[in-house]
């Protein structure tokens, strides 16, 4: 399970989020088999999609986001809901490039620095509304708070991280996000540019201090409140048997004739669901009743 502080500071002009999803990124390791730089580019964007998940206002509340991007990891989704519930898949789990010259992954080659973010909500309106903006940098922190600023109108400073250890565990993993309040000064927002300096290794600062030392170290006195985002696939049967039933009937019987069964596999936790022709019989008999 992650966990996220969030607060109001410097007089309430700036909104603070402080996130560790160490073991959000863990789980989508485990289930997807990532490589050190394919974990590093989807397990930045999930802790990007933590803040959205955190921004979501009604019970059943949802959004996804996806960064389309020329890089070699090809696309990156990510969905979460208003109960804090993330999942997310990239189209090359075991994308490899060299190490950039620093040592460190290279997260914008894998992404890609041309291409789009685009960002879906489901607020229980007729429609999903959302937004899109090119990305940036393909750095991933740089390109959110790009979408923010420009998609959103909400002035943005991000920093997002992720570190993988030699056994290609994920050690720390997590983002510091500042967000302007209406009527932020000037000289308030030139404060929280340079606050958000001292967050470059946000990943390294989960690994060594936690949360609780992030805290301690550069905000001490604050009064967070506590959240408990979690890595979890709303995948299963029924939900399964609901996306067959969407493709239509003769779809669906082509299918299992051709194939002497229908095989779904979870693109967010790779579990396999295999449908018999039994099955589809059942499943098109309760839809018609």
């Amino acid at each position: 399970m992650g966990r996220a502080l969030r607060a109001l500071i410097f007089d309430g002009q700036i909104s603070l989020t402080v996130m560790d999803t160490t073991d959000i990124v863990r789980q989508a390791i485990e289930f997807h088999k990532l490589s050190p730089l394919s974990a590093a580019a989807l397990g930045r964007t999930l802790t990007a999609g933590t803040f959205m998940s955190l921004n979501l206002k009604n019970d059943g509340d949802k959004f996804s986001v996806t960064v389309k991007g020329n890089g070699v990891g090809g696309s990156i989704v990510v969905c979460g809901n208003s109960a804090l519930e993330m999942r997310g898949m990239i189209d090359n789990p075991r994308a490899v490039l060299p190490l950039k010259p620093n040592g460190k992954l290279d997260v914008a080659g894998c992404v890609g620095t041309s291409g789009r973010i685009t960002v879906l909500r489901d607020i229980g309106l007729k429609e999903p509304y959302g937004g899109s903006c090119p990305l940036v940098s393909g750095e991933l922190a740089e390109d959110f708070a790009a979408y923010y600023t420009y998609s959103e109108q909400q002035p943005t400073a991000m920093s997002l991280g992720v570190r993988i250890g030699v056994d290609y565990d994920c050690v720390g993993a997590g983002g510091v996000v500042l967000q302007t309040m209406p009527g932020c000064e000037d000289k308030t927002i030139a404060a929280a540019e340079e606050l958000i300096g001292n967050f470059a290794n946000i990943s390294g600062m989960i690994e060594n201090y936690g949360l609780d030392g992030i805290a301690e170290r550069y905000f001490k006195g604050v009064a967070f409140t506590e959240y408990f985002p979690k890595y979890k696939c709303i995948c299963g049967r029924e939900y399964i048997e609901r996306v067959l039933l969407s493709m239509g009937e003769k779809e669906l019987r082509d299918a299992v004739k051709e194939q002497g069964k229908i095989e779904v596999q979870c693109h967010f936790c790779d579990k396999k669901y295999t449908f018999s022709p039994e099955d589809v019989d059942k499943i098109l008999g309760e839809a018609r009743e």
